[in-house]
C-alpha cells in the first residue's frame, strides 16, 4: 500500500451502484484470450480478489468450473451477486466478503487467481504470498488493467470527446487538490512496482499480452456522470452534503461539452501479464 495511508472500508463506499453504467468495459476477447494462454478447459477454479461488483470474476465464469470472487465492500459483493443471478450461474459462483489479507480458511487450491486493477490497495507482499500458496502446481496469477496509452483520439466519431481533464479540475476544486481515497489522502498516487513484489514473492514470468481496443463507444451525460461516482477518489460519500452541488455542477459542465448529451469513446485495450506459480 502507499506509504502513509491505511485501508479503511469507505474506499469504494457508495460507488458499487455506479459501476456497471460508469466504468468503460474490458476490451472484448479478453475471456477467448485468457482461455487459450492459460488452456481453460472449463474445470478449474478461479479466485478474483477485489473483484468488484463481478467484473471479471462474472466475465470468466465460463472457463471455469467454479469462481470465488472476494471484496472487502458490502455494496460490491451484493451487486456481484445480483449479476450474478441474473445471468443464471449463481451455482457457479461464491462471493466472500473480506480483505485479501484476511481470507478465510479452507478456500481450497485454485486454477488461476486474478487481481483487476485492485492490487495497488492491498498489502501486496502478504497477499503475493497468500496467493501463491492458494494456486495449484501449474497455476498462475493474472494481473489485468487498461492499457496506458495517450488520450485516445475521437477523430471520426460522432460525438465530442469526454472531458476528462475539466471533470478532474472540478473534483479538486471541490474535493482539494489532493487525491482522496477514503478518509486518507495519496498525495503521491497509488504504488507501482508490481513486477518486483510478484517475483519476490516466487511468481516466474511474466508473459504479457495485450487485447486490442479501440472500437467506437458511445456515452450520455449519465453514463459519464456514473463513471466518476465510481471511482474513489471521487465516491458519492466524500462530497458529503456537498454532492447535489457537486453533480450539479458536473452536468452542467457535460452539457456544455456536448449540448446533445452524448459523448464518443474508443474501447481502451486489456493488458494482461500471466505470472506462473514458481516452483518451490
Amino acid at each position: 500500500m502507499a506509504a502513509g495511508w491505511e485501508w479503511d472500508d469507505t474506499l469504494f463506499s457508495g460507488t458499487a451502484a455506479h459501476y456497471r453504467r460508469g466504468r468503460l468495459p474490458y476490451a472484448p476477447g479478453l475471456a477467448d484470450v485468457l482461455g487459450g494462454v492459460l488452456d481453460l478447459d472449463g474445470r478449474g477454479r478461479l479466485i478474483d480478489l477485489g473483484c468488484g461488483p463481478g467484473t471479471i470474476a462474472l466475465g470468466l465464469v465460463g472457463l471455469f468450473g467454479e469462481v470465488v470472487g472476494v471484496d472487502p465492500d458490502a455494496g460490491m459483493i451484493d451487486a456481484a451477486a445480483r449479476e450474478a443471478e441474473e445471468r443464471g450461474v449463481t451455482g457457479k459462483v461464491r462471493w466472500i466478503r473480506a480483505r485479501a489479507e484476511e481470507l478465510p480458511a479452507g478456500l481450497g487450491s485454485f486454477t488461476v487467481a486474478t487481481l483487476a486493477q485492485s492490487f495497488h490497495w492491498m498489502d501486496r507482499e502478504s497477499v503475493a504470498a497468500t496467493v501463491r500458496g492458494l494456486l495449484r502446481p501449474g497455476g498462475a496469477l493474472v494481473h489485468i488493467s487498461d492499457v496506458k496509452t495517450p488520450t485516445r483520439t475521437v477523430a471520426g466519431l460522432p460525438y465530442p470527446a469526454t472531458p476528462y481533464a475539466a471533470i478532474e479540475e472540478l473534483v479538486r476544486r471541490c474535493l482539494g487538490p489532493v487525491r482522496r481515497a477514503g478518509q486518507g489522502v495519496l498525495p503521491r498516487g497509488t504504488p507501482g512496482g508490481e513486477a518486483a513484489v510478484l517475483s519476490a514473492a516466487g511468481f516466474a514470468g511474466p508473459y504479457r499480452h495485450v487485447v486490442p481496443g479501440g472500437q467506437p463507444l458511445e456515452r450520455t451525460t449519465d453514463d459519464v456522470v456514473a463513471g466518476v461516482f465510481s471511482m474513489s477518489f471521487s465516491a458519492p460519500h466524500l462530497f458529503g452534503a456537498r454532492l447535489g452541488a457537486f453533480e450539479k455542477d458536473l452536468r452542467d459542465l457535460l452539457r456544455e461539452a456536448s449540448p446533445s448529451g452524448r459523448f464518443s469513446e474508443r474501447q481502451p485495450g486489456t493488458e494482461v501479464f500471466v505470472w506462473p506459480r514458481g516452483p518451490e
